[in-house]
């Protein structure tokens, strides 16, 4: 334990491919009690696993197996020693200092915490006014579909007690793995909470994400879950967490 204010370890899964730029901005965020980080490195050409071990030298390294930032933060979750899992990315766009928001909100009775740039106290640098739109959009169907009451579905910072792995029972490969773990927690009745987080843009380098290629297959996954099982009411509330 690394001074450990939580009475829970802490593992963080980083997916990566070619980040080498972006990685210390990433990891001068991450608070020091933290048990350990995981970089999912999907074949980087640059430099990414070698600043990365620079950067901390206790850092896990597992060489992604296939494509796709879905099947990255698999292989990172089935890595991870932790009680308690929390992702984020690479690109600088997600702030490690909330990680103390996430893990208390876990810590104080949530199965899964997760992200929000509109929950109040959260916020965007980098949603453009189509991305904004297809999420809300998208947002609105999976609540009405599944009883649930997010405010924002498509946002990639999200925490969760390993446990729960199971239960999510996660087996994509594309963006839409955000998508799939808040629809499956909600099926599972897992207690959620929404915890406010600012998104920043990306420092450095070009986004892989497409807005209307991977907002399809959001779309996809959110009709072809509602086939899988009944609507729950998920315990979901904005969680104001410090």
């Amino acid at each position: 334990m690394n001074n450990q204010p939580f009475a829970a370890s802490v593992s963080v899964i980083v997916p990566a491919m070619n980040e080498a730029d972006n990685l210390p901005h990433v990891f001068a965020t991450l608070p020091e009690w933290i048990d350990e980080v995981i970089l999912v490195d999907g074949n980087s050409t640059d430099d990414t696993v070698a600043v990365a071990r620079g950067l901390r030298p206790d850092l896990r390294v597992v060489t992604q197996t296939r494509r796709g930032k879905g099947n990255a933060l698999i292989e990172g979750f089935q890595a991870a020693r932790g009680d308690i899992i929390v992702m984020i990315d690479a690109d600088g766009s997600t702030n490690g200092r909330e990680i103390r928001s996430f893990v208390a909100t876990l810590v104080n009775g949530a199965d899964f915490a997760k992200g929000s740039r509109y929950a109040p106290g959260g916020g965007s640098d980098d949603l453009s006014p189509i991305r904004s739109l297809g999420n809300k959009v998208l947002t609105g169907l999976t609540n009405l579909l599944y009883g649930t009451r997010y405010t924002d579905l498509c946002y990639g910072y999200n925490a969760f007690w390993t446990r729960h792995l199971d239960a999510l029972d996660l087996d994509c490969d594309g963006f839409e793995i955000e998508t799939l773990m808040n629809v499956r927690a909600a099926q599972a009745g897992l207690v959620i909470r929404e915890v406010p987080s600012h998104e920043r843009s990306r420092i450095h380098g070009e986004s892989n994400l497409h807005a209307l290629r991977d907002g399809w297959r959001v779309l996809r996954t959110i009709l072809r879950e509602r086939g899988r099982g009944s609507a729950v009411t998920a315990q979901t509330q904005v969680a104001l967490a410090k």
